[in-house]
């Protein structure tokens, strides 16, 4: 089988790259995901388990994810000293992620202080098959000696997310084998259980117990080795929370229920590990991109999917792709826009159910949504810039800068295109699933009553006799407080064009819902005509004649840069010029206008989306602005025929975390440009477009790419596109497949 463009593979250990490749080497299976951390540690590591819907009170960011008590730690002790990559030799190294069957692994040569010297293997995973199933195989063979080797594998329930303890304990105990840990959030009260079971196979005299620290339940094997001869150390967890479970059922009993059952049936490491790489063939059937003549790119786009896989939520309509997914710190597992504009397309094309879960936890929040709409004194729904367990607002209002000062943070105030993205993403995921009874149950409630906001939102300008909406932060939060930002406005246009054609579509289709939501909502004839009014008449700053879009009331009057000045650099403009300074220059974080092209690309015609991008490209900041960039940019150069120039920006959103392009991959993935980037993929290179017909590919590849290969679901149906150089001038169909 071959294995090019599956792995992951660091052949030297860095010190200096620890935090980097934690996030890097970061595994999962939709229900949690912990970071590359090593087993047995390393000083300054920041090891986390992060699991969807486990969020705690913190301080500034109202709610957080809360790093789980960490179930990594499996402790090897080589006649009695213990291995670590910081202490006595490390003569071979070697370590694998592979993508393919969602495995990690080390290959180490060590040589202890005393002298002594082991191979050692060690993989582990986070089971596809079973999302409350963790396992780690510790293999080590003594190569020039024989004695003692002792595994010590624990549950570490001292952790904290960079400092705040979330996490208190309320019990642990052992039954043989096996150690178990009962934690409690403090603020919200969340249960956790945990049991963890060592299972060894080799070795002579083994010797069992338990060491039960508070907090730190811990089982022990000890056996003599002989030279040449490998022990092999299994280390089963079992994880459920709260959020699992029916009230009545206790997460302890869950655990150790899980694990015993894994006992009765003999179903150790390795069965259980052909359970999880056939789950993730069935994954990679439906979601794998292929590209020949291009290893680099190969690999990137594997590993960025691999990183959305493992965080989608696939047994659980409650919680949604944060951020930065389930791999780090940043953004404390709070969800944006990018979930719906960048992530759900690729699952709404290859794995719509997943896609359907992330649209619900949209419906699940809508009264937070309606709260915060109430609070600033609007109707209808107004949805969280960041979002978490409720759909409260949690963005910080205030942060400390890095000299200690207050900055004000806006986006939760005014940055309120969101809404109308999540519509977006309703819309479209019902355009190519046809999954009417979401539409009618659920969709339609979240299109229609986040169009009452965009009723309320709008303020009528007598004197210029229009509509505007002032006061906004676009998608380049650059700028702020702006006036008619024409993303924000044209999106809310098209959001309430579509909210009264769904109101049409569910009077013809559904009347009883439609009858029960014109109620429930308020849509009388007056709201609807005063939607129709807003449509007709809202400021949009498109020049007709020209094509081109100025991005907000009074930004051509701002100052150009000169960005050659600035450079060589290694941070963004803001960073580099404040932001009082950035927001009265022409320098974009990201381009409103050009992505307001991309979603709203079939309403406006090439020489349009010609002129602005050559009027915005040349004034976004593409290396240190917006990781949401360079993919969307990839596909509108593709657009305009100029696949060398969209290939650059493809690799820089392909290389972001790999290469840590921006120098915060510690903070965890840029689940954004993951996902922007199958977009880029199969909506540009590919050119697939979707038609009355079905779809359709009129690919524009790089010249140095030989082939693309890719499928789609559309309306239940699965469409193959194999696309190679030759096909490259002309359009083509997929090959239809069976469902």
């Amino acid at each position: 089988m071959n294995e090019t463009g599956w792995t992951i593979t660091e052949t030297e250990f860095d010190p200096a790259r620890l935090h980097h490749q934690e996030t890097v080497f970061t595994l999962g299976n939709g229900y949690l995901g912990t970071r590359g951390a090593l087993e047995e540690g390393y000083p300054g590591a920041r090891p986390a388990t992060l699991i969807h819907g486990v969020f705690d009170d913190a301080p500034i960011v109202h709610t957080e994810l809360a790093n789980a008590p960490n179930w990594l730690p499996f402790v090897l002790l080589v006649n009695g000293e213990r291995f670590r990559m910081d202490r006595g030799e490390l003569l071979d190294y070697r370590r694998t992620l592979d993508l393919r069957r969602g495995l990690l692994r080390r290959e180490i040569r060590w040589r202890s202080p005393a002298g002594h010297t082991v191979d050692i293997h060690i993989e582990r995973f986070a089971s596809l098959a079973d999302p409350h199933l963790l396992a780690i195989r510790y293999q080590v063979t003594p190569l020039d000696f024989d004695g003692w080797i002792e595994f010590r594998a624990g549950i570490n329930g001292h952790v904290d997310n960079d400092g705040l303890v979330h996490w208190d304990w309320v019990d642990q105990g052992n039954e043989i084998s096996t150690v178990w840990l009962h934690s409690r959030t403090r603020g919200s009260g969340l249960e956790l259980g945990q049991a963890a079971g060592l299972l060894i196979q080799g070795g002579r005299e083994v010797r069992r117990q338990v060491m039960d620290c508070h907090n730190n339940p811990t089982a022990v094997a000890k056996c003599r080795v002989e030279q040449g001869n490998a022990v092999v150390a299994e280390k089963l967890v079992t994880v459920f929370t709260s959020r699992d479970l029916e009230p009545e059922r206790q997460v302890v009993d869950a655990a150790m229920n899980k694990w015993g059952g894994f006992f009765e049936t003999r179903s150790y490491y390795e069965e259980l590990r052909a359970a999880h790489e056939t789950a993730w063939a069935e994954v990679w059937d439906a979601s794998d991109v292929i590209i020949e003549g291009d290893d680099a790119a190969q690999q990137a786009v594997r590993y960025n999917l691999f990183q959305l896989l493992i965080a989608a939520p696939r047994h659980d309509d409650r919680v949604s792709i944060p951020a930065k997914t389930l791999s780090g710190f940043g953004y404390r597992g709070h969800v944006f826009w990018d979930t719906e504009i960048f992530i759900v397309p690729f699952f709404t094309h290859t794995q719509p159910e997943i896609a359907r879960n992330l649209l619900m936890y949209r419906y699940h929040t809508l009264p937070g949504a309606r709260r915060k709409a109430k609070e600033n004194g609007y109707e209808g729904a107004q949805y969280a810039w960041e979002s978490a367990a409720t759909g409260d607002e949690t963005t910080p209002r205030w942060v400390p800068g890095p000299a200690g000062e207050l900055i004000r943070i806006w986006t939760g105030d005014i940055q309120i295109h969101i809404s109308a993205d999540i519509a977006y993403t309703v819309w479209h995921y019902w355009q190519v699933t046809g999954d009417d009874e979401f539409m009618r149950d659920y969709g339609a409630e979240i299109i229609l009553d986040t169009a009452v906001f965009w009723g309320s939102r709008a303020e009528y300008n007598a004197e210029r006799d229009r509509y505007e909406i002032n006061d906004v932060i676009g998608p380049d939060e650059n700028h702020e407080h702006v006036n008619n930002n024409v993303f924000t406005n044209r999106m809310a246009q098209w959001h309430l064009e579509t909210a009264l054609e769904t109101l049409a579509w569910l009077r013809r289709e559904h009347s009883s819902k439609a009858a029960e939501l014109e109620e429930w909502l308020a849509l009388s004839p007056e709201r609807l005509a005063h939607w129709a009014d807003v449509i007709g008449c809202l400021h949009i700053l498109h020049d007709p004649e020209t094509g081109l879009m100025e991005q907000f009331e009074g930004f051509f009057e701002l100052e150009d840069i000169d960005w050659q000045a600035l450079q060589p650099r290694r941070r963004s403009i803001q960073s580099l010029l404040g932001i009082e300074r950035t927001n009265q220059v022409q320098a974009l974080k990201q381009g409103d206008a050009l992505m307001l092209l991309y979603l709203l690309g079939d309403r406006y015609d090439l020489e349009t989306k010609r002129v602005n991008w050559d009027y915005y490209s040349p004034r976004t900041d593409h290396t240190y602005g917006s990781s949401l960039g360079p993919a969307i940019q990839a596909i509108l150069a593709c657009e305009l025929g100029m696949p060398e120039v969209a290939y650059e920006h493809f690799m820089r959103a392909a290389l972001v975390d790999l290469e840590d392009v921006r120098g915060n991959a510690a903070d965890g993935i840029h689940a954004a440009s993951a996902g922007g980037l199958w977009q880029a993929a199969v909506f540009g290179f590919g050119g697939l477009r979707l038609t009355d017909a079905g779809p359709v590919a009129n690919p524009r590849l790089p010249s140095h790419w030989t082939r693309l290969q890719f499928r789609i679901q559309h309306k239940g149906q699965w469409y193959d596109f194999d696309l190679r150089q030759e096909s490259a001038k002309g359009s083509g169909c997929g090959t239809r497949q069976r469902s």
